[in-house]
């Protein structure tokens, strides 16, 4: 067996997929999620797709004592992947006090704990959002950090700078954060997806629970943009192809092949696509019609980013490979077997 990693968040939507892929990498996964926006029949359905169960404890990050307790009961964890984290942008203006005592104090806890265990390295969850409204696209990891547009994507910008003064002070951890684009799609066997709590604050969970009835219309926030048709550009990404990404960095630090003690890399296609091009994928992948309407603009989006990837398809051997049709079909795919599981 390979050497034992801590996935927190790992009920999650990311979080899941990666649990998945370093299970079938070989390694021993450990999750914790105090489960604020996931449900814990994942590990059953985890289970199912490897034929193993990873250990389980429900546990928040900002509890000290419990992660302190934590890393004493699962001796020799060698790396943390760090997802727990409120993660809605919308949400994040309305809530900020909520965004930066989550996002910040869980990992302000992990990284004291970290050399007290022997805990090597963590692969951060970061975001494109870092990037703010850039002035070049793709946008390169050498693009200059702007203002953030919401609390989410300062928080981002925050934990970065966390890590890096960490590490800049003596701590004996290596660093490896991955900027994501739009992580969308499910496992392709349909028993692992994105199932948010409540009403989805993400495009595609909503646009499936349109197609299928569940919510009336899917609203398209803006078509007023900079953009060929009006509406927002981003990077869409294969779930899976992000979640094998994270196991990349995880044998890089284990395997010491980092370059520095901190590294970045962009995880996206390097293909930019706007809301309703996706809409006009979806139907087009599914044969399904979507019912939406133009809204207005929603508060802290960005109008288009997307990555160039060339750094990490160079440095860490990985690549998005996955058409953005197959993705949809496998969102479109996950939301029939809710339905046939009887969850809406």
């Amino acid at each position: 067996m390979k050497e034992k990693i801590l996935v927190t968040g790992g009920t999650g939507y990311i979080g899941s997929h990666t649990v998945i892929e370093l299970q079938n990498a070989g390694y021993d996964v450990v999750i914790i999620d105090n489960l604020s926006n996931s449900n814990a029949d994942v590990i059953d359905n985890i289970e199912q797709v490897t034929g193993i169960r990873p250990a389980f404890e429900k546990l928040d990050c900002l509890d000290y004592e419990g992660m302190d307790a934590l890393f004493t009961k699962y001796k020799g964890i060698k790396a943390v992947i760090h997802f727990a984290a409120s993660k809605a942008v919308g949400e994040s203006v309305q809530k900020p006090l909520l965004y930066y005592r989550n996002n910040i104090g869980s990992l302000v806890n992990l990284l004291e704990l970290m050399p007290k265990h022997g805990v090597e390295g963590i692969v951060f969850s970061s975001s494109c959002t870092v990037y703010g409204q850039p002035d070049e696209l793709p946008v390169t990891e050498k693009a200059p950090i702007k203002k953030a547009e919401s609390p989410y994507g300062n928080t981002k910008q925050i934990n970065e700078q966390i890590i890096r003064d960490t590490v800049t002070s003596g701590a004996p951890i290596n660093a490896i954060l991955l900027r994501y684009f739009n992580p969308i799609g499910a496992h392709p066997s349909a028993l692992v997806g994105e199932l948010p709590n409540g009403v989805p604050q993400n495009l595609i969970p909503f646009l499936t629970q349109t197609a299928i009835g569940i919510r009336e219309k899917l609203s398209v926030f803006g078509n007023d943009y900079n953009t060929p048709d009006g509406s927002c550009i981003r990077d869409y990404i294969y779930v899976v192809d992000l979640a094998k990404a994270h196991v990349v960095a995880i044998n890089r630090i284990l395997e010491k092949k980092q370059k520095a003690q901190v590294e970045v890399f962009n995880i996206g296609t390097g293909r930019g696509l706007s809301v309703l091009e996706l809409i006009h994928i979806f139907e087009t992948a599914t044969g399904v019609k979507l019912n939406y309407q133009i809204a207005g603009r929603r508060a802290g989006d960005i109008e288009q980013v997307w990555a160039n990837p060339e750094l990490a398809n160079k440095e860490l051997g990985w690549k998005a490979e996955t058409s953005m049709e197959d993705t949809l079909r496998s969102a479109w795919n996950w939301q029939l077997k809710l339905r046939e599981r009887g969850i809406q």
